[in-house]
């Protein structure tokens, strides 16, 4: 028998029911489902909706710009300006290569952190909004509790640290215009509590306000505000500079001998001075903590991890070529002699009334940061 024709239609033949094999099975084409752009992906509800991202809350605004100015926020405080005593410390030579150390490590976690954003897929993934939330998802268990302890006794400190260097810029202003209108006769020493209670009322009555931390011009703010005093103890320091015609400082640091107005330094107060400019540099580079909320506020497309490197990136090179500069004028300026505070520690007594503004811009900046922490 011959072989059964192809194009006929399909019939019971030897007890199988046989399917149709026709001209058009050959020549069809299968078509492929055209792919999600990544716009698509990402919010899948922005066929219907306007208003609301992929997780039912109202759409994100935040840009790269404004992602870089939280961080700039939350990265740049009152501890720039003791950076020329953390250099005094370790010299010219560790001072600024510690500096570059900590910018590069701090780069590298906060690119993996800012993967954790989301769950799984990095375009489609569910959502974690705070730094307990990616540790939940990607970690659980002991972990979120031991994490959780961590991070809040780190913002326990930093809150702490900034109430008292808050209230210590406000008391600098009124020992500033005391010193002033006496000459430099009077000490003008005073108490800082009354300073730090008012500190604590402000925040707690700005707190009060819904959403305050999330206002678009709140880091905008505060970053100008740390722009100006960094400004201004850069300023001093390149003219203090400048009037000595020439520059301070060791190749390794305060030596041991040297007399200080605490005293002689010993080996292991060396030690120890050394142990605390690592820990101030680290400080002065610290933002992990904040990191996911901030990314939490980006807008997307393109996908938030995308945004969030490159404000990463251009924030933390901003801020190290502005350490660098602070730190290292600084240290020039004053030699092992650097006060712990460009602004408060009186290293400058004159122009009294520029003093003045760049610790202004110092309570400002640590009011609207205490809010985004």
């Amino acid at each position: 028998m011959l072989p059964r024709s192809r194009t006929l239609p399909s019939r019971i033949h030897h007890g199988v029911v046989e399917e149709r094999h026709d001209i058009r099975h050959y020549l069809q084409v299968e078509v492929q489902p055209k792919a999600q752009t990544e716009s698509e992906a990402i919010n899948p509800q922005s066929n219907y909706s306007k208003c609301f991202d992929d997780d039912g809350r109202l759409k994100r605004t935040g840009t790269f710009w404004t992602a870089s100015s939280h961080i700039i926020t939350a990265v740049i405080g009152s501890g720039v300006l003791s950076l020329a005593w953390a250099i005094g410390q370790l010299g010219w030579v560790a001072g600024p290569i510690v500096m570059f150390l900590f910018a590069v490590v701090n780069l590298y976690t906060s690119n993996l952190l800012s993967q954790c954003y989301r769950t799984g897929d990095p375009l489609t993934g569910q959502r974690n909004y705070t730094y307990m939330d990616a540790v939940k998802a990607n970690l659980g268990g002991k972990s979120v509790m031991v994490c959780g302890l961590i991070q809040y006794l780190n913002l326990f400190g930093v809150a702490i640290g900034y109430t008292i260097a808050a209230s210590v810029s406000m008391m600098a202003i009124k020992r500033s215009n005391c010193f002033h209108k006496s000459s430099g006769k009077d000490p003008c020493h005073m108490s800082s509590n009354g300073y730090m209670i008012t500190f604590g009322i402000i925040e707690v009555l700005f707190s009060q306000i819904p959403d305050f931390d999330q206002v678009w011009w709140l880091s905008i703010v505060a970053a100008i505000m740390s722009f100006t005093y960094s400004s201004v103890g850069l300023g001093l320091g390149i003219g203090k500079v400048a009037e000595n015609k020439s520059f301070k400082g060791s190749l390794t640091g305060i030596g041991i001998g040297t007399t200080t107005h605490a005293g002689t330094v010993t080996a292991m107060q060396k030690l120890w001075r050394s142990l605390q400019a690592l820990g101030a540099i680290a400080f002065a580079y610290s933002f992990s903590l904040v990191l996911i909320e901030i990314q939490d506020t980006i807008r997307s497309p393109p996908a938030e991890h995308k945004t969030m490197k490159k404000a990463t990136f251009f924030s933390i090179v901003v801020t190290t070529i502005f350490y660098m500069l602070c730190g290292c004028f600084g240290y020039a300026a004053f030699g092992d002699t650097a006060p712990g505070n460009l602004l408060t520690g009186f290293g400058f007594y004159n122009p009294y009334w520029l003093l003045d503004i760049a610790n202004v811009a110092i309570v400002v900046h640590l009011v609207g940061a205490y809010q985004v922490y």
